[in-house]
């Protein structure tokens, strides 16, 4: 997905940050727990296929897929059930992203937070590997809005609440559907890609990062 928009050139009015893969490193324990709830209820489904389709969706949309792809209804308990798994493996093994703390540290700007996650997992996220203060009430979920990412709903519900135009937020973002979301809400999308890049983001044209310690400088660049 190309985008046709002028990036911005000058000091951004808001930072969006994602929270899962971001903020706290929660992707791989997340999607390896939803991996073996899925295949308890017959759905074999290894954690790197739960993160290439579920990555940055919202729960709703989760459910959609797992209807669709696999032509199964999940038992009403399923997000129970994996909410509490996750909730355990959290406060086992979560921690924040390497390096996040230096990149709020010094990024000087009004910063937010907008996930996909429902708020009881993202103020979970965060209060386990201790960045909840640095966000406040600033906090903003899929829940909050009619449509989740890859909609753009989620980030301009974000900038509206925050008091920021869109054309002038930057959206830090390690999914498509993030990125996706980003676009289609005239925002620019910085993609933390801190391993081996994803193919489909570079075919974003966005801008790619790897470190944390990175972020600063790269957006006072623009």
């Amino acid at each position: 997905m190309k985008s046709d928009y002028e990036k911005p050139t000058m000091t951004p009015d808001l930072v969006i940050f994602d929270c899962d893969g971001v903020l706290v490193d929660s992707e791989i324990i997340s999607n390896t727990v939803l991996s073996e709830v899925l295949t308890s209820i017959g759905l074999c489904i290894t954690p790197d296929d739960c993160m290439d389709l579920f990555l940055g969706k919202s729960w709703d949309y989760c459910l959609r897929i797992v209807r669709e792809r696999f032509n199964k209804q999940p038992p009403h308990s399923l997000y129970e059930i994996y909410m509490e798994k996750m909730f355990a493996k959290f406060e086992e093994k979560l921690t924040p992203i390497e390096s996040i703390e230096y990149a709020l540290d010094n990024l000087p700007y009004p910063k937010c937070v907008a996930s996909s996650g429902p708020h009881i997992k993202i103020n979970k996220t965060l209060s386990i590997t201790g960045l909840l203060h640095r966000f406040g009430e600033n906090v903003y979920s899929a829940n909050d809005v009619k449509e989740g990412k890859p909609a753009p709903d989620l980030f301009l519900h974000a900038a509206m609440q925050m008091g920021a135009d869109p054309k002038n937020t930057l959206v830090i973002e390690d999914s498509i559907a993030g990125i996706q979301a980003a676009y289609k809400a005239k925002m620019t999308p910085l993609a933390f890609c801190p391993t081996k890049t994803n193919p489909a983001i570079e075919e974003t044209n966005s801008i790619v990062f790897n470190n944390m310690t990175e972020l600063p400088a790269l957006v006072n660049k623009l």
